[in-house]
């Protein structure tokens, strides 16, 4: 009987000791990432008024449903405190990760803060959110290349390169001016500084001539992207420094939506639509695609948001399984707080010789787009 006894309770124990160390493993597997399916992603992105954040924002909404995810999209329409407002709701729904294109870089600092007590990942999308530790990651594209880029087209367009990057001998003097992005967006800087480095040797040489004497990047940023400040900002330049005769030739525009305001300020004042600038710009926009096409605008910087979409992607399913998600690098990124670990893709100059195997071919655009 006592033997009976005796073997009952080490089978108890034994039982006992199992539970717990089940208990042990399933508590270790919830703190790691756990099972998270169904969890919900927050995805703010700064406006509607640029056509590649309703493509970003549509596809990443998509792609993460179709993991069986639940997300909150929202559109700050440029509006800095709406978009707080956006993240503070979606960290109040129980947001897991938060995938965030920020208007302003600095501006969110208690909303991270506030996720990172909640428990939640940051991934900045497309532009760096700056003077915060609680950026987990961050995706983009290289976006000084993005500057270099633009430079080199400019260049190329004006004959001073020819299509391989070589100099042609073409000394000028080419007039020019240059424009640059929102300086609450850190990426604007970074095209700036690829820009100006390339662009450097020219001016000193006296090859480029920016006649307005404006080539900082506080003198020629221009607040929120805004097409209507750039088209006022050209009608200004053209009036004051242009006025005796004198035509630019040349002008450096980091996005298309400046370089569509800036071609409605030139044919305004008088230059052919048939004759105008070397003019470039950013993000392949249908409307600037369709300007390459018609011999308008010169040349714009494409990136593919289908492939930072499925990075950013990538990155938050990461996160909700417990990886780590991959970051190629962890250098070059300095958010004033720490180095964030970044994805970088590359971008590709489009002019009016590879537009269709570039956006057409690709799927990125029908032809009928473009019509």
């Amino acid at each position: 009987m006592k033997l009976r006894k005796l073997i009952v309770g080490a089978v108890a124990v034994s039982m006992a000791l199992s539970v717990a160390a089940c208990g042990s493993r399933g508590a270790s597997a919830q703190s790691s990432g756990g099972d998270n399916s169904g969890s919900l992603v927050g995805i703010a992105m700064p406006t509607k008024t640029s056509e590649r954040w309703i493509k970003d924002g549509d596809a990443i909404k998509a792609s993460l449903e179709k993991l069986g995810y639940k997300t909150d999209l929202e559109y700050g329409d440029d509006k800095i405190p709406q978009q707080v407002q956006q993240i503070s709701n979606m960290i109040t729904k129980g947001a897991k990760v938060l995938i965030i294109a920020a208007i302003d870089g600095t501006a969110l600092s208690d909303q991270l803060d506030n996720a990172a007590k909640a428990g939640i990942k940051v991934i900045a999308y497309d532009r760096l959110i700056n003077g915060n530790k609680n950026v987990d990651y961050y995706t983009t594209f290289d976006n000084k290349k993005v500057g270099v880029q633009q430079a080199t087209s400019l260049l190329a367009g004006l004959g001073i390169l020819d299509k391989d990057g070589k100099e042609t001998g073409k000394k000028g003097p080419f007039n020019v001016e240059l424009f640059a992005g929102s300086p609450d967006d850190n990426n604007a800087t970074f095209f700036y500084n690829g820009a100006m480095e390339t662009l450097k040797k020219y001016i000193d040489d006296g090859t480029l001539v920016v006649k307005s004497g404006q080539t900082g990047f506080t003198q020629i940023a221009t607040l929120r992207w805004d097409p209507a400040t750039a088209q006022k900002r050209m009608q200004n330049l053209i009036a004051s420094t242009y006025s005796g005769g004198a035509k630019v030739q040349g002008i450096l525009s980091p996005y298309d939506g400046l370089s569509i305001g800036i071609i409605s300020a030139l044919t305004a004042s008088g230059y052919s639509p048939s004759a105008l600038p070397v003019i470039t710009g950013q993000d392949a926009e249908a409307a600037s695609v369709k300007s390459i096409i018609a011999g308008q605008q010169y040349s714009t910087i494409f990136k593919d948001t289908r492939d930072l979409g499925k990075q950013a992607v990538t990155m938050a399913d990461d996160l909700l399984k417990g990886k780590t998600p991959e970051a190629n690098d962890t250098k070059s990124y300095d958010n004033k707080a720490k180095i964030v670990p970044t994805y970088l893709l590359q971008p590709v100059v489009v002019t009016k010789t590879n537009y269709q195997t570039v956006l057409v071919d690709s799927g990125y655009y029908k032809d009928s787009d473009l019509k």
